[in-house]
């Protein structure tokens, strides 16, 4: 992606996203795992960057050391939900994106390609 930011983009209810459960949802063609704790709406990659798979949206919602954390559900590696830092491979991570609740509705915000 390059070019202007992208406009928020509504994804769905806050109903439908059940807490410390991941959803998938794809957003202006690209794959993005939406995930909701009791204190927050957290919007990374669904690409999980040691395996190339699509799947953090299946990860295990959880928290390290205060910090909120999906762990890949192939290879169990934790992913900072604020940032999307790896915080077991140093140097690897995941894009994480802008995501807020207007109105009863989830919306993200894709971030830009590092």
């Amino acid at each position: 992606m390059t070019g202007q930011p992208r406009g928020w983009t509504a994804v769905c209810p806050l109903t439908r996203l059940d807490p410390g459960r991941g959803m998938a949802a794809l957003v202006d063609g690209v794959q993005v795992a939406l995930f909701r704790t009791a204190a927050d709406l957290f919007a990374l990659d669904n690409r999980d960057p040691v395996t190339d798979a699509y799947v953090l949206s299946r990860g295990i919602v959880g928290s390290r050391d205060g910090v909120p954390t999906v762990a890949s559900p192939l290879h169990k590696q934790a992913y900072d939900l604020r940032t999307g830092a790896c915080l077991d491979l140093p140097g690897v991570a995941v894009r994480w994106h802008e995501v807020r609740c207007r109105a009863g509705l989830v919306e993200i915000r894709l971030r830009e390609e590092a």
